[in-house]
C-alpha cells in the first residue's frame, strides 16, 4: 500500500483519520460534481479535527489517501472499475485502476491501522434475496473488520428489515445519532426502531473503546446518521416503485442494480436525489471526524 503524505503523518504521530470510499466518486455521482464534492468532503473532514484518507486503487497499487491529481484520476478516468473486497487482488494483479465500495474500503483502512470510516448508505439484503440470495459483501465485512462507520443507514433501495436482521446475526452493534429511528438513506426515517441511541462524538468514543475492553472489536460498529434535509417521501416512493420496475424491465440485476437505481432517482427526480446524496456524505463525514478527533 502507498500512503499520502498527510495520512503517513498522521498515522505515525496518532492523530485522528477518518477513511472515505472511492466508489460514490467514480459511480455514485456525475461528473464534474463528483469531484468537486471529493474536494469539499476532504476539506471538511480536516475541519473537523481529522485527516482524510480517501481510497482507491491506480494501477494496480491500493493508495491509502490520495493527492489532488490521483482523486482527479479516480473522478474522471473511464477505465476505473467498482472493486469489492473479492476483486482487490485481481485489480492489484492485473493492475488495474480501482474504486472501492464500502467492503473494499473497510479492509484496506483497517489493514492500514484506520478505525473510523464515513461513507454515504451501507449495502445490504436486497428486495427477493430469499430467491436470488443477492446480498452486499458490505455485510459480511463488517462482520470481520475492527471498525466504526458513519452513515445514513441503509440505502432505501433493500430490504431494510433483513439487512437489520443479517446485521444482529453478524453481531455487529448499530446506533443511531440523536435518533431511535433507523435511517433509509434518503429518509430520515425507514420504518424500523433502533435499541440505542448516542448524542455526542465521546459517547460513541466511549462505546468504541468499551468495544475493546469486552472483545468484541473483531465485529463493526455502525452509527446511523440520519440526513438532516429528506427528500419527499411520496416522491421517493414513486421513484423506488418505478425504478424497480425498470430495473427489471432492463435485465439488470446483482451489483448493477444499486448504480441503476441510483442513476435513476437522480435522473427522474430532477437532481432532488444528488442533494440528498452529497448533503449526506457530508454530514457523515463531519461526524465521523468528530468520533476519530474523540477517539
Amino acid at each position: 500500500m502507498k500512503f499520502a503524505p498527510e495520512v503517513k503523518k498522521a498515522l505515525n504521530n496518532k492523530k485522528p483519520i477518518v477513511a472515505l470510499e472511492s466508489t460514490i466518486i467514480s459511480h455514485g455521482l456525475p461528473r464534474p460534481t463528483n469531484l468537486e464534492v471529493a474536494r469539499e468532503v476532504e476539506e471538511i473532514v480536516r475541519a473537523n479535527g481529522a485527516t482524510p484518507a480517501t481510497i482507491a486503487l491506480l494501477d494496480g497499487t491500493p493508495h491509502i489517501g490520495l493527492t489532488d491529481d490521483q482523486l482527479e484520476a479516480i473522478a474522471n478516468r473511464d477505465d476505473v472499475i467498482k472493486a469489492s473486497t473479492r476483486d482487490l487482488a485481481i485489480a492489484q494483479a492485473k493492475k488495474l485502476s480501482a474504486a472501492t465500495t464500502v467492503a473494499a474500503t473497510s479492509h484496506l483502512a483497517a489493514k492500514a491501522g484506520i478505525k473510523v470510516f464515513a461513507t454515504g448508505g451501507l449495502g445490504g439484503v436486497h428486495r427477493g434475496a430469499n430467491e436470488s440470495f443477492d446480498e452486499s459483501a458490505d455485510l459480511t465485512a463488517l462482520a470481520q473488520l475492527d471498525m466504526t462507520i458513519v452513515c445514513a443507514g441503509v440505502k432505501s433501495i433493500l430490504d431494510v428489515a433483513a439487512t437489520l436482521e443479517r446485521l444482529e446475526t453478524y453481531a455487529i452493534g448499530v446506533v443511531g445519532y440523536k435518533t431511535k429511528h433507523f435511517p433509509g438513506f434518503y429518509l430520515t426515517d425507514s420504518g424500523f426502531e433502533l435499541e440505542y441511541q448516542v448524542d455526542t462524538p465521546a459517547e460513541i468514543a466511549a462505546i468504541m473503546k468499551s468495544r475493546y475492553e469486552m472483545g468484541t472489536q473483531q465485529n463493526s460498529l455502525i452509527v446511523a446518521n440520519p440526513v438532516v434535509n429528506q427528500m419527499d417521501k411520496a416522491l421517493h416512493d414513486r421513484l423506488l416503485e418505478n425504478g424497480l420496475k425498470a430495473a427489471v424491465a432492463n435485465d439488470i440485476h446483482g451489483k448493477e442494480t444499486t448504480p441503476f437505481l441510483l442513476e435513476y432517482f437522480h435522473t427522474e427526480s430532477k437532481g432532488e436525489s444528488l442533494r440528498v446524496n452529497i448533503e449526506i456524505i457530508k454530514s457523515n463525514s463531519a461526524l465521523a471526524a468528530q468520533i476519530a478527533a474523540a477517539w
